[in-house]
């Protein structure tokens, strides 16, 4: 059954920001995050805006398809264009025009996914720039200063991105780090208009989950991701790790799970309590010709398309399925107009928004694992169309 809260009473609050679940059915939760920059309802999904733009779509576009919270990244702000550049725009979202909600990640993914090129100490990452080769020193607090500098609301902590393919002694190592960077985090930060997330760290060793989720809850976070998930691990393994998050994490606190964008996949972690998650998967499929499909992903190279008068969803809401039809959609992209990239970003982005839209109403109506059950068993038959 559907359990409300008391309405409009936050479970959780700061001052600048609050969450408030607002109905449980089951472990999946319908509630509200507050922030300086409005409110958000959740389960939500952010778009992915890594340079300060939502690939192919603009931000008028963006609010229009129903997104409340984009996502930028702080390694690649921090070298094009730095963050003197946006700090002098006032905000993030003075310079890339979006007045809504922010989350910047610390940029840790990406340092540690540079390989052979980084150096990992105990008081930070050395790296090579992607852009120039010039070599530099990530910290917790340089993580912290750049995000404030480029004023999102939600900032990350600076962790240790630890896959569970990694041998358990480099887990453990991972997780130690995280911490102590995690605590470093928050004795940097200065403002009081952001909300620093710690990150659980872990792989899909339990062992190391609890250690680090005990870890970070004892630094009493407002918010709390899931890292180091998607990412190469087995299905069963991470989502045996998001039921064990849900074990572990605090009922009245947002949970973001890092990364995960597939429409079963997201499904799946609301159903186990995640409140907020993100991924490029929607815009990068859009790129390369393939939409996500009410029964299962659509290849609009293909050729079973070429008179294909249908919209790419008849149930779907967008300005694409509202005035184009699949034939239109595949000829721009076999032709490589940028249109066909731009309508199906619209498209894959609509059908995420939409999909956590449906579940929060679901979730309220206490109807939840049917829902979850209907969706995943029509879209999972429809595999990949050629």
């Amino acid at each position: 059954m559907s359990v409300p809260m008391s309405d409009g009473a936050s479970l959780w609050s700061d001052g600048s920001f609050s969450f408030a679940v607002k109905h449980a059915d089951g472990r999946a939760r319908a509630g509200r995050l507050s922030t300086p920059h409005g409110d958000v309802e959740t389960p939500c999904f952010m778009p992915v805006g890594t340079k300060a733009t939502v690939k192919a779509v603009a931000p008028r576009d963006l609010a229009d398809l129903g997104a409340r919270i984009i996502l930028g990244n702080t390694y690649h702000l921090y070298f094009r264009p730095g963050v003197d550049v946006v700090a002098a725009h006032g905000s993030l979202h003075g310079f890339m025009g979006w007045d809504g909600p922010i989350l910047t990640d610390s940029g840790g993914f990406q340092v540690f996914s540079l390989g052979d090129t980084r150096l990992i100490h105990d008081d930070g990452v050395e790296f090579t720039s992607v852009y120039d080769g010039s070599r530099h020193l990530f910290t917790p607090a340089l993580a912290v200063e750049a995000q404030e500098r480029l004023g999102a609301d939600i900032i990350m902590c600076l962790d240790q991105c630890a896959p569970g393919t990694l041998p358990a002694p480099e887990v453990a190592l991972a997780v130690d780090r995280t911490t102590r960077w995690a605590a470093a985090c928050l004795q940097a930060k200065r403002r009081e208009d952001q909300l620093l997330v710690g990150i659980v760290q872990g792989g899909v060793d339990e062992h190391q989950r609890r250690r680090s989720a005990a870890d970070l809850l004892a630094l009493d976070f407002g918010a709390y991701a899931i890292g180091g998930l998607s990412m190469g691990e087995r299905g069963d393994e991470m989502l045996s790790t998001v039921d064990l998050m849900d074990e572990l994490l605090p009922r009245d606190r947002l949970r973001y799970f890092m990364g995960i964008g597939d429409p079963v996949g997201v499904v799946a972690v609301i159903g186990r309590g995640v409140d907020v998650f993100d991924c490029v998967l929607p815009t990068r499929l859009a790129r390369t010709g393939t939409a996500f499909g009410r029964e299962g992903r659509l290849n609009l190279r293909n050729a079973r398309f070429a008179t294909d008068r249908r919209p790419l969803d008849e149930t779907c809401d967008c300005y694409c399925c509202r005035h184009f039809s699949r034939a239109y959609v595949r000829h721009l992209v076999n032709q490589k107009e940028m249109l066909g990239a731009q309508l199906l970003s619209l498209h894959n982005l609509r059908v995420l928004v939409r999909l956590t839209e449906d579940a929060r109403a679901a979730i309220r109506a206490g109807r939840f694992e049917e829902f979850a059950g209907e969706f995943t068993m029509r879209y999972s038959a429809g595999g990949y169309r050629e």
